[in-house]
């Protein structure tokens, strides 16, 4: 049987050749790669996607040079969007709405009327009676966002597609605030740490920010809720090491905000901002509809701009907690235009309008759904055993690393929970057994143990030379 080829293979190619346009030899595009691809795995890779008409080849021999297809036409691109630039602005499909949104906040700024916060946008809203996504929308989003683990704890779906989650949503959020990682200096960043060259360090630390909220959401799922104290966590994941004044790093603003390219004003009293901080957060925990939820979170944060900054980073990952609870495939924004999200933001703002940015929203997810395809086809069906004694399991290797124990049957038995069925002990002794000879200090965390914690039990449990 043929080996399947992960599509993330071809897209790394991809994404390469399109920083060489005039072309790129297989040696180089090797050295790139790095150790991960053979040679003659790479010469497969690249005349698959000759075959695919997406690159083309030029000269012979040691002279053979790969580059991106040239496009024509009107077809739709899975190409990354510096080869559409000479082919006019990248943008997504609009209502007829959203195009009247667009028109007004591509005016000039001094033709747009200034604004301040208007108290009556929000209180129009009534959870679970009105709806900024229609009926219909709203279960072709369900239909979209279907996951293996629908029936499974919350975050179990999260948690299996975890690695490849980190990468798309820390890099497509941080790019639409302009960070110029590309998709592949991000997965080097958060899967080797190793930091792009050229880069500013305040575009790594955003890229590692992402990564630190996003494992908080995911691993921390009976804390992280449609809650006050959910999101101004993830403010203090996000703003880490980014804000002038660190004391404001995880908490409601105290002094007025202005926001750069728009004519409106946000609310200026602290006491204001942080009582219709509790009434947003108040009313999106009673909606229902886990799509609507994420949706109203997307306005209404950005929309009220609770911190000093990182306000729509806050919104964006906020989105996700519902999609997450639910076990519903993330919104992970990739290939969502900076322009677009941009353009929709500014509709919210000073329109009270939000067309434009639930046809982002819809698209975005769309897309993101369609990136998760191939991952939800090659999961593996989770281990329901494992499952139901979760909580045992990590109970019994916190004590065994804690105690500085030896990990076999002799100490296991002994201290297994009440909770475990008797005709159930053998099956968790083994499994838990399993669990010691994979365990190392980058996945010990899964257990609520610290690096420091298992390096002591490694020390102590060392077989001697």
């Amino acid at each position: 049987m043929p080996k399947v080829v992960s599509p993330r293979e071809f897209e790394q190619i991809i994404e390469l050749l399109a920083h060489h346009p005039d072309g790129i030899g297989v040696d180089r595009l090797a050295q790139k790669l790095g150790a991960d691809i053979k040679r003659r795995t790479l010469q497969r890779r690249l005349a698959s996607l000759i075959g695919q008409k997406r690159i083309i080849s030029a000269g012979g021999g040691r002279a053979l040079q790969y580059r991106l297809a040239p496009v024509a036409g009107t077809a739709t691109l899975l190409l990354p969007a510096p080869t559409l630039q000479a082919f006019g602005e990248v943008y997504i499909p609009l209502s007829p709405e959203g195009e009247e949104v667009k028109a007004y906040v591509r005016q000039p700024r001094q033709q747009r009327k200034p604004v301040s916060y208007k108290n009556e946008f929000l209180e129009r809203y009534h959870p679970n009676q009105s709806a900024y996504l229609p009926e219909s929308l709203r279960a072709q989003l369900h239909s979209l966002g279907r996951s293996p683990a629908e029936q499974m704890p919350a975050g179990t779906f999260a948690r299996d597609i975890l690695n490849r989650l980190l990468i798309d949503l820390s890099w497509a959020s941080s790019m639409l605030e302009g960070n110029t990682y590309s998709r592949l200096d991000t997965e080097r960043l958060i899967e080797f740490g190793q930091a792009a060259e050229g880069k500013d360090a305040l575009e790594t630390q955003m890229i590692l920010n992402h990564k630190s909220a996003i494992e908080y959401l995911v691993r921390d799922t009976e804390r992280a809720r449609v809650t006050p104290e959910t999101v101004i966590a993830l403010h203090a994941f996000l703003s880490d090491g980014l804000m002038p004044d660190p004391l404001s790093c995880g908490r409601i603003r105290k002094r007025a905000v202005e926001i750069g390219g728009s004519v409106y004003l946000p609310i200026a009293m602290p006491q204001r901002v942080e009582e219709l901080f509790g009434i947003v957060m108040g009313m999106a925990a009673e909606i229902r509809d886990p799509f609507e939820q994420s949706f109203f979170l997307m306005v209404h944060l950005p929309y009220l701009q609770p911190f000093e900054d990182v306000n729509k980073r806050v919104s964006r990952l906020a989105a996700n907690i519902p999609l997450i609870q639910h076990n519903l495939c993330p919104l992970s924004f990739i290939d969502v235009p900076q322009q677009a999200y941009v353009d929709a933001m500014l509709g919210v703002y000073e329109l009270n309008r939000i067309a434009l940015l639930r046809d982002v929203f819809v698209w975005a997810y769309e897309r993101s759904c369609q990136q998760y395809v191939a991952v939800q086809q090659q999961l593996v069906p989770p281990d329901t055993f494992r499952l139901r004694y979760r909580n045992e399991l990590s109970e019994v290797v916190r004590a065994i690393v804690r105690g500085a124990q030896p990990a076999n049957e002799a100490r296991l038995r002994p201290i297994m929970p009440d909770t475990i069925a008797p005709e159930d002990q053998p099956r968790f002794v083994a499994l838990a057994m399993d669990e010691f000879k994979t365990l190392h200090a980058g996945n010990a965390i899964r257990f609520g143990l610290r690096p420091l914690e298992f390096a002591a039990w490694q020390r102590e449990n060392a077989e001697p030379d």
